[in-house]
């Protein structure tokens, strides 16, 4: 034991202990039961600090040469936690909130209990009431990156009904502010900033009603484009968020058009020059494949001249996910892309029919292999005699 607590049953454990089998075992109707006596053990019982166990666990220590355990600090109370909310929210001005902002942001970071406890204390709804204040943007730049980190270490402490409710109440106003906060977050020192910003607006649009997500502005696209894809010195967990946004605002085919227009599809590849991480992979591949189902899409895709050669490289080296996107890709730019001559010999040039010939001998599902075979056999009589594809990978199955 290192934080040796004593339960409302009267039984001794180490609070990390006790507190992950509350967490774990109490439900929204029935509370846990102590793990010794069985009673009864609500998730939000209070937990008594044993100090004289805590004194004699340090004492063996001492006597038998073992490394002392510190004095535990005691855990975080929520009237400390809303004296803090408090002082932040009603300070004024704005900027003397701060100090009481940095101390919310340093508990928070310090543990997941503390998260726990500063959620509960209603910290979330402070800290969207702050980002959607536009005195408080302008007069605190560095408050502004201690409240959107505050707010998404807290997130999934908070239950999701709530932050759902939260979203659903705020949803333009907070895409409205997050894209002026990317827009004005222009300094490398600010990039930290950037990526809290760029994770929260992800998480509002997972969120969205329908109505707003047909409705965003083609600004907030635009932003996201330019300030994280585009960007040289954005994060990578930045990056994931921004294509995850982008991804979840696909399903509208106006959002498709914006994304599109905002010259999505360039930055894309270009993010893909680069080795990329599986994730972020996947998630650019899928979001191609979204937007190749548009004519603007494949022609901007066509047009970049490393587009078709990025989606060939890239399959059967990332994951199984990747392969099934880009051999969407190649199956609607062969299909339906302007100057269709032009473009499939361009695919054999980069070796994309190549790949697709090898996706029929790959370890590849069953219906991936398909797909492949009927790109190939829809476009075998342009192809056929080309030099560009190895003899054996047109024998080695029937066409």
């Amino acid at each position: 034991m290192k934080d040796p607590v004593t339960a409302i049953t009267g039984i001794t454990y180490d609070r990390d202990s006790i507190e992950q089998w509350l967490q774990n075992s109490s439900t929204a109707t029935a509370a846990a039961v102590c793990p010794v006596s069985k009673q009864p053990l609500p998730r939000t019982a209070d937990l008594t600090p044993n100090h004289t166990l805590r004194r004699l666990i340090q004492a063996w220590c001492t006597l038998n040469s073992v490394n002392r355990i510190p004095t535990p600090k005691s855990p975080l109370a929520k009237p400390h936690v809303t004296k803090l909310l408090r002082e932040i929210l009603h300070h004024a001005p704005p900027s003397g909130s701060l100090h009481a902002l940095l101390k919310l942001d340093s508990l928070a970071s310090e543990s997941d209990r503390n998260r726990a406890t500063i959620a509960d204390a209603g910290a979330a709804k402070a800290m969207v009431s702050l980002v959607l204040n536009p005195e408080f943007r302008t007069a605190s730049a560095g408050g502004v990156e201690h409240a959107l980190r505050v707010l998404n270490l807290v997130w999934n402490h908070t239950p999701e009904t709530t932050t759902k409710l939260l979203v659903r109440q705020n949803e333009g106003p907070l895409l409205h502010s997050l894209t002026w906060i990317l827009n004005n977050s222009n300094s490398n020192s600010q990039q930290n900033q950037t990526t809290q910003a760029m994770c929260l607006a992800n998480r509002v649009i997972a969120y969205a009603s329908a109505s707003l997500l047909e409705r965003i502005e083609p600004e907030f696209f635009r932003t996201i484009v330019v300030r994280i894809l585009e960007s040289r010195t954005a994060s990578k967990q930045a990056r994931r968020s921004a294509l995850q946004a982008l991804v979840e605002a696909c399903p509208w085919g106006a959002n498709r058009a914006k994304i599109v227009e905002a010259d999505a599809i360039h930055a894309l590849i270009e993010l893909q020059l680069d080795q990329g991480e599986k994730h972020a992979t996947e998630l650019a591949f899928d979001l191609l494949a979204r937007l190749c189902t548009s004519a603007d899409g494949r022609e901007r895709l066509v047009g970049h001249a490393a587009g078709l050669a990025v989606v060939a490289k890239r399959t059967l080296r990332v994951s199984a996910a990747t392969d099934d996107r880009a051999v969407q890709v190649l199956g609607m730019v062969a299909r339906y892309a302007a100057g269709k001559e032009e473009v499939l010999t361009e695919m054999l040039r980069v070796g994309a029919v190549t790949k697709l010939c090898m996706v029929m001998q790959a370890d590849c599902a069953a219906y991936l292999k398909e797909k492949a075979r009927g790109i190939l056999r829809e476009h075998s009589a342009f192809w056929n005699n080309s030099p560009c594809i190895a003899v054996y990978l047109l024998t080695w199955y029937p066409r």
